[in-house]
């Protein structure tokens, strides 16, 4: 097998694995628990109580797609933390990632085997693991990728007693590390039949954007 072929063949498959994460809907496991009123004028703000969050302007976009949420679902941004009914927390972010290694058949060519270019013991012999001139055999492709896992936490509190009344967190795992690609996907996930039935865990589904 010449050189090119063979970085070829090395490169397929993180080319095939680059486009189905691109191609593949984003998945997410969603677990909320809730005791939320139904929506009749309750106001909100949208905060952190992760310093490292604090202030940034990343954490305002990202509070800016949840106030988008909860509006839509018939809750009214409040114009001062001290106004509102309800207090948003959210926090999220994604881990270092786990290297992951798969081993599958692969099929290629080859000259002789590790006993010399006529197999084991003279001209001819041919078996599964021994082979002959330039005759096909099989051997084992090894490919490592990077596993990332993403979260976003989100609790809604009462501020008149400071009773909680949500709960929830998505968690997705995918190649792709990239907070302002997955944070968006999260709160799509998080919201996605909002308020949920308290204690059921879901895997949301969001499909791709359409390609340009």
């Amino acid at each position: 097998m010449s050189l090119s072929r063979s970085f070829a063949r090395l490169l397929a498959p993180l080319a095939l694995l680059a486009l189905s994460a691109c191609a593949t809907p984003f998945r997410a496991d969603v677990a909320r628990f809730q005791q939320m009123p139904a929506p009749e004028g309750q106001s909100f703000v949208v905060q952190t109580n992760n310093p490292k969050l604090q202030g940034g302007l990343e954490f305002s976009q990202y509070a800016a797609m949840v106030a988008e949420q909860l509006r839509s679902k018939g809750y009214q941004q409040a114009s001062t933390p001290q106004s509102a009914t309800l207090v948003v927390n959210i926090d999220y972010g994604v881990d270092n990632g786990q290297t992951k290694v798969v081993t599958r058949p692969g099929y290629g060519y080859g000259y002789g085997g590790p006993w010399g270019p006529w197999g084991w013991g003279g001209w001819g012999y041919r078996s599964r693991f021994l082979w002959g001139w330039d005759d096909p055999f099989w051997y084992p492709e090894v490919e490592s990728y990077t596993m990332y896992t993403s979260f976003l936490e989100m609790t809604i509190n009462r501020t008149r007693d400071g009773e909680r009344v949500f709960e929830g967190k998505a968690r997705a795992h995918s190649v792709d590390d990239s907070l302002p690609r997955l944070v968006p996907n999260l709160v799509t996930a998080m919201f996605t039949n909002f308020p949920g039935r308290s204690g059921e865990e879901a895997q949301i589904s969001i499909p791709p954007p359409p390609r340009k």
